[in-house]
């Protein structure tokens, strides 16, 4: 196992879930551990995600450093639950992501 250097940062992952037809937007270093948590159901939860009765992994996309991750968050919770869902369809990877949220 190798130890990470001081200027080395984890990598940040922007997500999107759909619960119950709800989507939830969010940002983790392990978005499969994050996905566990809100699956659980337990105060690591996302109130969002407590009450739903299924809850599915739709997008995720590695980012980078928190700040671009956190920038990106903030943009994706602000466009239309439409314009969401073709970002679902399309998939797209970082740059492509980046590029749609003007970043």
């Amino acid at each position: 196992m190798t130890e990470k250097g001081a200027d080395e940062s984890p990598q940040w992952w922007l997500y999107i879930l759909d619960c119950d037809g709800r989507l939830y937007t969010g940002i983790s270093t392990d978005p499969q551990r994050r996905y566990r948590e809100h699956l659980a159901g337990g105060t690591r939860a996302a109130k969002f995600a407590r009450s739903g009765r299924r809850l599915e992994m739709k997008y995720r996309v590695a980012l980078g450093s928190r700040a671009l991750a956190q920038k990106a968050e903030y943009r994706v919770k602000r466009i239309s639950r439409q314009e969401k869902q073709a970002l679902l369809k399309q998939a797209p990877g970082p740059r492509a992501l980046l590029a749609l949220l003007g970043l």
